[in-house]
């Protein structure tokens, strides 16, 4: 049995003493990328969808590089189309955008490396990707009925309390949070310092007061009752374990369940609810770019459409029905009723 933080190792891929067949030039591809400085999860993520590519090229006899052409590529993007999922739903078109990206960085390490003398996925078509807003972003007062319904009074209350307090003050992401240490966290500047965010970026953003109280109950209160294995991490599970994503999904989700606001969602959904709340209260664009972390403007400038508070008020200003002194409710009475 693997040690804790260790992976059951995933098996080979058709002939395991054939240096050159697809899967082991993946091998050789994910070594790269971890000696160039890629997350460890970025490179995990790549072998996952490599795996499912490589894995269908085999049960259809093809093992090597050179064996696989733009057809067969255009071959396997149909597969994605058409595949269902085991709950009979088909994969979205970002899953299948994201699947046949690290397609294309394999091949064309592959080419660069003098492996392959063309690249067949150099012109392979993507997905169209859709612009999509968040789903559903939270009031004021949803978040507060969230927060609220947390039971203070017990111990793992105070923990998950201070969890969803960091995640709606910071807006920061769900592994951003797992990584937490306490050191990470200046009381006196009230700050809270993000190692390695997505990118492998480090960045510094302000926490709030009530935040930090929190975190510093739990800290004192909570925290050395939970610490059984020495794990460093800031929030620990009840077995003294830092949280794995899944784990701490299904503990926001719960708590989004249980304040019973007609909405769900997890961690972006507190992440979403904190940027858009903070942009219609006046912050700046500019600031909630570098507090969520986006490499682009592009990025954030989704907010703006999330936000639709200010729109509203300038409608309410502006329309023409308001300037002609048509308040909500008054009807004109032309005579004439076929319009109605």
């Amino acid at each position: 049995m693997p040690k804790k933080g260790q992976h059951t190792p995933l098996p080979v891929i058709g002939d395991a003493t054939d240096p050159n067949t697809l899967y082991h030039w993946m091998r050789r591809f994910l070594a790269y990328q971890l000696e160039k400085h890629y997350s460890p999860r970025t490179v995990q993520n790549r072998e996952t969808y490599l795996r499912y590519f490589i894995l269908w090229a085999d049960e259809r006899g093809l093992k090597y590089p050179n064996e696989i052409t733009r057809p067969v590529l255009e071959a396997y993007q149909r597969h994605l189309f058409h595949h269902r999922k085991q709950n009979g739903e088909p994969l979205s078109v970002r899953s299948q955008h994201g699947r046949v990206i690290p397609i294309r960085a394999f091949f064309s390490w592959l080419v660069k490396n003098n492996h392959l003398l063309s690249n067949p996925a150099s012109d392979l078509e993507l997905p169209r990707l859709d612009h999509r807003l968040p789903r559903a972003v939270l009031s004021q007062r949803e978040v507060e009925l969230i927060l609220s319904s947390m039971d203070t009074q017990t111990a793992l209350g105070v923990r998950d309390r201070a969890i969803l307090e960091v995640l709606y003050s910071t807006g920061m992401r769900r592994m951003e949070i797992i990584a937490l240490r306490w050191d990470d966290f200046d009381l006196e500047r009230g700050t809270v310092f993000i190692r390695m965010g997505k990118g492998s970026k480090d960045r510094m953003v302000p926490i709030g007061a009530r935040a930090l109280k929190y975190c510093e109950k739990y800290l004192y209160d909570v925290r050395p009752s939970l610490d059984l294995i020495g794990d460093t991490s800031f929030f620990l599970t009840s077995l003294g374990e830092a949280f794995t994503p899944n784990r701490m999904t299904q503990l926001v989700r719960n708590a989004i369940d249980a304040a019973d606001i007609g909405k769900s969602g997890s961690c972006h959904m507190l992440r979403h609810s904190c940027a858009t709340l903070m942009l219609e209260n006046g912050a700046d664009i500019r600031f909630i770019q570098q507090l969520l972390g986006h490499a682009s403007m592009n990025t954030t400038q989704i907010y703006t459409h999330v936000s639709i508070q200010k729109l509203k008020a300038v409608h309410t200003l502006t329309h023409p029905a308001k300037l002609h002194g048509q308040e909500d409710g008054d009807l004109i009475d032309d005579g004439d009723h076929t319009s109605l």
